[in-house]
C-alpha cells in the first residue's frame, strides 16, 4: 500500500510534539539533578560531621589514655562503641521529610527546595497530562527559590507562596494519590474526572506561581528603575552645575 505524505501541517504539529517532549524532558532532569546537587551537599556535610566527630573521639581517648595510662580493652570496647554510634546517627540525621510539612520557621528559600525535591519524588506516579503540569511548574522553582529567598517570610506575597508550596501543593497531589486507581476515571457531578481535576488543580498552582515570580520581579525592576532615576537625576544635575 502506498503511504502518501505528510502535509505541512502535519509535519509541524509533528515537530512541536517532539520539541515539547524533549523540552519537558529537559526541564525534569534539571530538577532531578537540582535535588541530586542538593543531595550531595547533605552527604558532604554527614561526612564531615563525622569526621569532626571521629576526631574528637580520637582526641579524647589519647587524653584519657594519658590520664589513667591507657584505657585498656573496656577502654576500647567503649570507643569502638561510640564510632559505631557515631557513624549510624550522623548518617541519619538530619533526613530530609518524605511529606512537607509547612515550619513557619523555614526560610523561604528552605520551602521551595523541599517541593522541589517532592516534585521530582512524586512525579512519576502522576498521569502524564499532569506529569507534565509538574514540569512547568518546577521550571519557575529556580527563580522562585532565587528571589523568595531575598524577601522576609512575613512579606504577604511571600506568605501566599509559602502557604501554596508548602502546604496547597502537596496536599493536592497526596490528595490524588489516596484515591484507588480504578476510582480516577469515574466522573463527579461536573463531568471531571479526578485525574482532570488534578491538571486542572496543577495548572491553576502553574498560573499563581507565575504570577508572584512576576510581582517579584516586578517589584526588582521597579526599585531599579528608582534608583536609576536617582543617579540620572543627582549626578546630571551635579555634571551641569560644575559646568557652568
Amino acid at each position: 500500500m502506498t503511504r502518501h505524505p505528510r502535509s505541512a501541517d502535519q509535519a509541524i504539529a509533528r515537530f512541536d510534539e517532539v520539541m515539547n517532549r524533549i523540552d519537558r524532558t529537559s526541564v525534569s532532569r534539571a530538577a532531578s539533578d537540582r535535588v541530586m546537587s542538593r543531595s550531595l551537599r547533605s552527604w558532604g556535610r554527614r561526612a564531615l560531621n563525622i569526621g569532626v566527630a571521629l576526631f574528637l573521639l580520637m582526641v579524647a581517648t589519647v587524653v584519657a589514655g594519658l590520664v589513667v595510662d591507657g584505657i585498656g580493652l573496656t577502654g576500647l570496647f567503649v570507643v569502638s562503641v561510640l564510632t559505631v554510634l557515631i557513624l549510624v546517627f550522623f548518617s541519619v540525621w538530619p533526613s530530609e521529610p518524605k511529606e512537607l510539612k509547612l515550619d513557619e520557621k523555614m526560610p523561604n528559600r528552605a520551602v521551595v527546595q523541599q517541593l522541589d525535591s517532592y516534585l521530582v519524588r512524586n512525579r512519576r506516579a502522576l498521569p502524564p497530562p499532569a506529569a507534565s503540569r509538574i514540569d512547568a511548574i518546577s521550571a519557575q522553582l529556580p527563580l522562585l527559590e532565587s528571589k523568595l529567598g531575598e524577601v522576609d517570610p512575613l512579606d504577604p506575597l511571600a506568605q501566599d507562596a509559602r502557604r501554596l508550596m508548602g502546604k496547597h501543593l502537596p496536599e493536592l497531589i497526596e490528595r490524588y494519590e489516596r484515591v484507588p486507581a480504578q476510582y480516577r476515571h469515574e466522573p463527579d457531578g461536573e463531568g471531571l474526572t479526578v485525574d482532570q481535576r488534578l491538571v486542572a488543580g496543577l495548572d491553576a498552582a502553574n498560573a499563581a506561581l507565575g504570577d508572584i515570580g512576576s510581582k517579584l520581579a516586578r517589584q526588582d525592576r521597579d526599585a531599579f528603575d528608582t534608583h536609576g532615576r536617582f543617579i540620572e537625576s543627582r549626578y546630571r544635575d551635579d555634571a551641569e552645575f560644575r559646568g557652568g
